[in-house]
C-alpha cells in the first residue's frame, strides 16, 4: 500500500480521536450527563485520547521516515485539525466521533505495524 495513504489514514483518525477526547475532558462537570458523568467513563476517555496521541506520534514518525519531511508536518499542524473541526466535529458529537475514531485508531495501529 502507498505510504501516503497509510500516513493520511492513521494520522487523521488519531488526530480526530485525540481532539474529541480533549473536548470531552474540557467539559465542565455539570455538562457531563448520563454515562459520561461516571468516573470509569472519564478514565476511558483519557485512555482513548492517550492511545490516539501515541498513534499520532507513530504516524508522524512513519510519515517522516517514508515521505518528504514537509508532508507530515503540514498534515499534522494544518490539514488534520482543519478537516476535523470543519467536517467531523459539525457532523457528529464529540462522544460519537471519539467512539468511531477510537475503533479506527486500533485499525490504524495495525496498519502502521504491518506496513512499517
Amino acid at each position: 500500500m502507498e505510504p501516503l495513504f497509510v500516513f493520511l489514514f492513521s494520522g487523521f483518525v488519531a488526530m480526530s480521536a485525540a481532539l474529541s477526547a480533549r473536548d470531552i475532558n474540557k467539559l465542565p462537570e455539570e455538562q457531563k450527563t448520563g454515562r459520561l458523568a461516571s468516573r470509569n467513563a472519564q478514565v476511558a476517555v483519557v485512555f482513548a485520547g492517550n492511545l490516539a496521541a501515541l498513534t499520532l506520534v507513530g504516524a508522524l514518525a512513519y510519515g517522516m521516515r517514508q515521505l518528504e519531511w514537509w508532508i507530515p508536518l503540514v498534515c499534522v499542524f494544518i490539514s488534520f485539525p482543519v478537516v476535523h473541526f470543519v467536517f467531523f466535529q459539525r457532523l457528529w458529537s464529540d462522544l460519537i466521533n471519539l467512539s468511531l475514531m477510537t475503533l479506527l485508531v486500533i485499525v490504524a495501529i495495525a496498519a502502521l505495524y504491518y506496513y512499517w
